[in-house]
C-alpha cells in the first residue's frame, strides 16, 4: 500500500516537471564518497551535508577521492610523483582523523 502511495507521488511530481531541472540531471550519480564512507557514519554524514556541514574528515575523503581520481588519469610522472605524495598524505590525515572518531580504516591501499 505505501509502496504505491509512494510510486503515485514520484509518478505526479514528475507530470509535474518537478524533476526538471535538476542539479547532475542526465548524468550518474558517483556513489564513490559514500562507499568510501564507513557504514557506522554515512547517516549522520548525509544529515550534516544536507544542512551544508560538511565534517572535516569527509572534506578530506572528498579531496582524497579528487586527487586519486588524477593521479589515475595523469600521464606526466613528475606530476604522477607529486599526487602519489598528496594522496599519501590525505590519506594518512584522513586515517588520523577516522581514528581519533574511533572509527575503522576505510582505504587500504597507498599507491
Amino acid at each position: 500500500m505505501f509502496d504505491k502511495l509512494v510510486e503515485q507521488k514520484i509518478r505526479e511530481a514528475q507530470e509535474a516537471g518537478e524533476f526538471d531541472d535538476l542539479e547532475g540531471q542526465g548524468r550518474p550519480i558517483n556513489l564513490e564518497a559514500y562507499f568510501n564512507t564507513p557504514a557506522e557514519l554515512r547517516a549522520a554524514y548525509a544529515v550534516l551535508k544536507n544542512a551544508g556541514v560538511l565534517p572535516e574528515e569527509a572534506a578530506v575523503l572528498k579531496e582524497l577521492n579528487e586527487a586519486t581520481a588524477r593521479l589515475e588519469e595523469c600521464r606526466d610522472e613528475g606530476e604522477r610523483e607529486r599526487l602519489r605524495r598528496a594522496v599519501r598524505y590525505l590519506q594518512l590525515k584522513y586515517d588520523i582523523l577516522v581514528e581519533r572518531r574511533g572509527g575503522g580504516r576505510v582505504r587500504a591501499e597507498y599507491p
